[in-house]
This record gives C-alpha cells, structure tokens and sequence, in this order.
C-alpha cells in the first residue's frame, strides 16, 4: 500500500483528492493537513465523508508528514507550495503540486504570479504532469507540477493537430468554468447572487493560465502560434467546456481528422474521441477523470470542442493519475 498525505485538504480539489484515494485499492491516506484550530475528524468537517474517512485533519508539521507518508500532495494557494518543495525534496519524497508553482520558467511565473520564485532547483527538476503528453517523464519524476485546469482541456483539444504540424496563425480558446474552479474562498465576484443566472468573460488574454498554454504549444511545435484565450464564468458548480478554433494547413476531411485524433489518444484510456456529428456536454464528464474531445471540420477551419470536470480531470483525477503512473499501476486505478 502507498501511504500518501494531502496538505491542503478542505479546499475543493483537496476534498475531492481525498475522496478519490480514499476508494484507490492501492493507497492508504496517512495524513490530512489544512489550517484547523484543533485536530478534528474529517467526517466532521465534511459529513460526505462518515464512515469513509474518519482520520484527523491537522496542522501541517513537514517532519511528522514526511516520517509516514510515500507521496505528498499539495493541494495549496499558487506561491504556498515554494515554501514546503524544497524540504520535501531534500527529505527525498515524491510531491505531486496542484498548485502553479512549479509549472512555469521563474520569469513567467514572476510577471504572472507576482511572486518572487526561490526554488530554481525545483523549477528544472518539476515535470509538467499531463499523461498524454508526458508519460515517460513522470514516470521517473520526483515532483510532478500538476496542470492547470484551463490548460489541460485546451491542449488536449490541440495536441494532436500540433505534433502533426497541420495548423497556422491564431488559435483562438474559448473556454468556460465552473465557479469552483476560482477556489474554495470568500469573494463577492463568487457569491451565489452574484453568479447565478449570469455568465461573463473574464481577463480576456491575461488569465495565469494563458502562459501555462503557450509553454506547452512551444514545447511540442515549432510552428509559428498566437494565442486568443478567453475565459468565462458559468453559473454551476463544475466543469470546463472549451471551444477551439484553428485554421488548417492543408485539406482535411471529416472522417480524416477523426482518425487522427483516434490514432493520437489510442491508448490514453481519459481522452474519448467522439463520432462524427456528435458533441460533448460538461454533464457526459462530471465527476469523471475523462476529458471529451467532438470535432468540426468546414473549409480549413478546424473546430474542436473539449469537456472536462476541472476538480478531476483539471486538478485532483489528474494528480491521481499521475501517482497510479509513478507507481506503475494502470492509469485507471481507483478512477475508474
């Protein structure tokens, strides 16, 4: 049994970290870390959990984490993380971070984060932890940058017209959230009055997850790309739908686009290619790890739809997916 310890654990990744490796056949949670005035049973804090976990959550302490725990996931505020990694390191564990810290060079998470990056080591030692991309890398890996929610539905949407080099110009990324995606957090803009029945964009080309792409598309192509992100709010709990339009280099039918796709994810069991004509909701995805990829051809015009539930494909599926491969389990393994 892998012993694993979650820091972070009342925020909504971190609840639905817990639940997922609490049914894992392979694992055994040995810690629950969050700021709590006193140890208190996690079934209390949240009554979904009676029966199922009923550890005590804590004050996080490094040496009492590190002394029962295999793997460690830091499910933190972006800038937390820099603090703990390089002791987590030192102590030799592995880290699996859902946090930003670790998925940027330092200049860009500087300008982005507005935070002063120390752990350089760490930066060159993180590996971008997106299965489909990556999975040789993280299997050897030692501190896994888990991808941001946004980024993990728009490159899975790109990806394989990217390797294959069959796109130019602008990629334009329309993409939505749910408002758990912002975080477990008091903040008016989040409020229920304030979200329900509305919808909006919101830091049109200036969202932190905006470079996150962009390092990425750089790192599998060496075509020539511009990026048009454009987030928005949806007033509902969960779930990441994103439109991609890209513009093709040469004629690509239907059925050709469609097999290109099949034959790019044939193997990666989360990524499901839909038939032609047909188009995923956010409701085929929920609580799934699965991201649901529908396509559109017309001229040159490529447009791709992607759905995923951004607390588990985006964030806490996606760390555990990590973890089944760094262990060499099947990637299914207690998320399916």
């Amino acid at each position: 049994m892998i012993k694993v310890s979650v820091v972070g654990a009342t925020g909504y990744t971190g609840q639905e970290l817990v639940w997922i490796l609490s049914k894992h056949p392979e694992v055994r949670i040995t810690g629950l870390c969050s700021r709590v005035e006193k140890p208190i049973a996690y079934s209390e804090m949240f009554p979904k959990f009676k029966g199922a976990v009923d550890d005590l959550c804590v004050n996080f302490d490094i040496d009492e984490v590190c002394a029962k725990s295999d793997i460690i996931f830091l499910s933190l505020p972006h800038t937390v993380s820099t603090a703990f990694v390089p002791q987590l390191l030192a102590k030799n564990k592995k880290i699996i971070d859902l946090s930003a810290d670790y998925r940027l060079d330092k200049t860009d998470y500087e300008k982005w984060y507005k935070f002063e990056h120390k752990d350089q080591s760490g930066l060159e030692k993180a590996v971008y932890g997106l299965p489909e991309l990556n999975l040789e890398k993280i299997k050897k890996a030692q501190l896994i940058a888990n991808p941001g929610c946004y980024p993990t539905s728009v490159l899975l949407a790109l990806l394989p017209v990217l390797e294959q080099k069959v796109i130019t110009g602008t990629i334009i990324a329309d993409a939505k959230s749910g408002v758990s995606g912002a975080g477990r957090k008091a903040d008016l803009a989040l409020s229920y009055c304030e979200v329900n029945e509305s919808f909006k964009a919101y830091k049109i080309n200036e969202h932190q997850h905006m470079p996150e792409i962009e390092k990425i598309i750089k790192s599998v192509t060496d075509i020539d790309i511009n990026m048009n992100f454009v987030p928005h709010l949806l007033p509902i709990n969960r779930g990441i739908f994103s439109t991609v339009y890209v513009t093709l280099t040469k004629d690509l039918s239907q059925d050709e686009i469609i097999t290109l796709y099949k034959d790019y994810y044939s193997g990666k069991p989360f990524v499901r290619i839909y038939p032609n004509g047909k188009y995923p909701q956010i409701k085929d995805v929920v609580n799934t790890n699965f991201c649901d990829i529908g396509l559109k051809v017309k001229g040159n015009i490529l447009t791709i739809v992607s759905a995923i539930d951004n607390l588990v494909k985006g964030a806490a599926g996606q760390a555990v997916q990590n973890m089944n491969i760094i262990y060499g389990f099947d990637q299914k393994k207690g998320l399916i």
